[in-house]
């Protein structure tokens, strides 16, 4: 049950990081990374080796954000393993006081 928790949480920070990483890279219109200097030559995220980095870091995050969320989904169902339709099938039925005719 611990293990669960640890995977949310791992899941949370990839999330919140993804989005950050994603939000930082230059797009076609510059992107939020214009704020960060603008297109000089000394920005961390303008040199060609700074994009691929970040492009590693979007990847690795990528990845492991699509591991979390299987994972999360595999101890989920794993947890109860009863159906839906199990739950109302013990739900009694009213019968009816006159047929249908």
């Amino acid at each position: 049950m611990i293990l669960y928790y640890l995977v949310i949480a791992l899941h949370f920070i990839v999330c919140v990081a993804l989005i950050v990483i994603v939000l930082l890279q230059a797009g076609k219109g510059g992107g939020m990374a214009g704020i960060f200097g603008g297109g000089g030559s000394d920005q961390i995220f303008s040199a060609p080796s700074g994009m691929a980095f970040i492009k590693k870091v979007t990847v690795v995050c990528a990845v492991i954000f699509m591991l979390t969320s299987l994972a999360l989904t595999l101890m989920s169902t794993r947890v109860s393993m009863q159906s839906v339709i199990d739950q109302i099938s013990n739900i009694p039925v009213a019968s009816s006081q006159q047929p249908l005719e």
